[in-house]
């Protein structure tokens, strides 16, 4: 079992997670838990069974994530934001025998009449029609500790190309974690706002798991809300953050009254990822928060890099040093190591417990591997002392009359302005040039649309870039796309841009 059970003895009365419904103890939850487990097998469960969970940002999540490891259950969490033919479909891929859906989420009700092979449905909030009520099968469950092999997750990619995919791995993901990442207190007490949706890889390891074995109070929050984040970290005191560059830049665009209202001296490590953060932003977070944000590079799919503060300022936009002296190369297509500063795709390590495969996807496994190392992507180099920098993803890639021009870089000058509050650059088709340079803006209040700011912002990126990366047109708009967790769809940019 993991050190849940350890803090549900040593502090059976402190707060595990905090949500909207109020708190639950360590007690309470290491209790739902063993029930949890115990009513699945009673359904008619058995170990390796596959579940599929839409949750929001809820105490059970914790209690599924943790009853599924207890019962040797294989745990797949969906984006709640889905379609219900988009959880169906996860659903059926994944191979699950039973949905637990949070009922007032009525995609995940739906889905479960349009999956084909899911045999059980609990809800959470209330039962009926298909649906066992979850709070009902747990009241009646045992609650002793279930012996068995442990169970694990497959989490599914976003989809930003194609259908989503499984990410499978035969040992379990869900054992007890090996590192005391983030610094917790030993003998527990800290307090960790959780600011992202838990279905994702980062927050469910970094903002749950991690700190609830290391004997933390989980704060959940239902929505991303920069005042709402700086209100919880000064009532809970909260020590530990996950968060993503898009929330960093929500916080430092607060009024300065609203930033100074509250205390967040309490915070002694921030740690960031899933997108490219500005060293603007960053540099910015860190004279706030002081010299606690962490940062790091992974995916589902693995984990490539940290770096720490003090080192990220002694080398700008870095995301680390690679977790071992061969963990991470930066190679051609072929997958051959480029000299040191040479711009190419970065490949990560994953061989043993941490190789994985696309569930159900033999050819997409073959592309993304080359013999032990894949790669997702991204473009980067590492520098003379072993430290590894992105560019961009290789999708973004802008191919200007015979030159790479990586967006990223781009972004990066643009969010420098003023009346800039977030970009995304993109190449359009261009019979002269191949490609031509856009970027598509979207404005701060205040700022309004017009020619005469596209050319001010076409001048700014010319005093910071050469001319051949700068941007020959700019467009204006309302919203840009966005993942759940603050990611601009690039795609999305370039599919209406293009054919517009």
């Amino acid at each position: 079992m993991p050190p849940l059970d350890h803090w549900a003895g040593a502090t059976p009365t402190a707060a595990a997670v905090i949500g909207r419904e109020g708190p639950v103890t360590f007690a309470e939850l290491d209790r739902n838990a063993n029930r949890l487990a115990n009513a699945l097998r009673s359904l008619g469960l058995v170990e390796g069974d596959a579940i599929a969970l839409v949750c929001s940002n809820r105490p059970e999540f914790a209690e599924v994530l943790y009853g599924c490891q207890r019962g040797g259950f294989r745990l797949t969490p969906a984006n709640w934001h889905l379609t219900a033919d988009e959880v169906a479909y996860i659903v059926d891929d994944s191979d699950a025998k039973v949905l637990i859906a949070d009922a007032s989420i009525h995609s995940a009700i739906a889905a479960f009449n349009l999956a084909d092979r899911c045999e059980i449905g609990l809800a959470i909030g209330h039962g009926g029609g298909p649906f066992l009520d979850y709070g009902t099968v747990l009241e009646s469950a045992d609650d002793s500790p279930v012996t068995t092999s442990p169970g694990g997750t497959m989490l599914y990619t976003s989809g930003t190309t194609g259908k989503p995919k499984g990410v499978y791995r035969p040992a379990p993901a869900t054992g007890a974690v090996s590192s005391n990442i983030g610094e917790y207190a030993e003998d527990g007490g800290d307090s960790h706002l959780c600011a992202g949706p838990l279905y994702h890889a980062a927050p469910m390891f970094f903002s749950l798991r991690m700190p609830l074995e290391m004997g933390a109070t989980v704060v959940l929050m239902d929505k991303w809300d920069a005042e709402e984040a700086l209100r919880l970290i000064d009532e809970h005191r909260v020590t530990h953050s996950h968060m993503v560059p898009t929330m960093f830049r929500r916080l430092l665009a607060l009024p300065a009254a609203i930033q100074d209202r509250y205390d967040t001296t309490s915070l002694k490590y921030v740690i960031h990822g899933a997108a490219p953060c500005p060293v603007a932003d960053k540099r910015a977070i860190i004279d706030w928060f002081g010299p606690v944000v962490w940062e790091y590079y992974g995916a589902t799919e693995g984990m490539g890099s940290f770096v720490d503060s003090a080192t990220w300022l002694s080398k700008p936009g870095t995301v680390g040093r690679p977790l071992g002296e061969d963990h991470v190369i930066v190679g051609d297509e072929n997958g051959a190591p480029l000299p040191t500063g040479e711009v190419g795709l970065v490949y990560m390590k994953a061989t043993g417990a941490t190789r994985f495969e696309y569930h159900k996807d033999d050819a997409k496994t073959r592309s993304t591997f080359k013999g032990e190392y894949f790669t997702l992507g991204d473009v980067g180099y590492l520098d003379d002392d072993g430290f590894l920098f992105l560019t961009d993803r290789s999708a973004n890639l802008i191919i200007s009359g015979g030159v790479n021009i990586y967006p990223a870089e781009v972004d990066e000058v643009l969010l420098l302005h003023e009346a800039v509050a977030d970009v995304a650059t993109i190449g359009v088709p261009d019979d002269e040039w191949g490609e031509m340079v856009l970027a598509v803006v979207e404005l701060n209040d205040g700022s309004d649309a017009s020619d005469a700011l596209a050319s001010a912002l076409i001048e700014h990126c010319r005093k910071h870039l050469a001319s051949f990366k700068c941007p020959r047109r700019v467009e204006f708009t309302d919203e840009l796309p966005r993942s759940d967790n603050g990611k601009i769809y690039k795609r999305k940019v370039r599919e209406q841009y293009r054919t517009d």
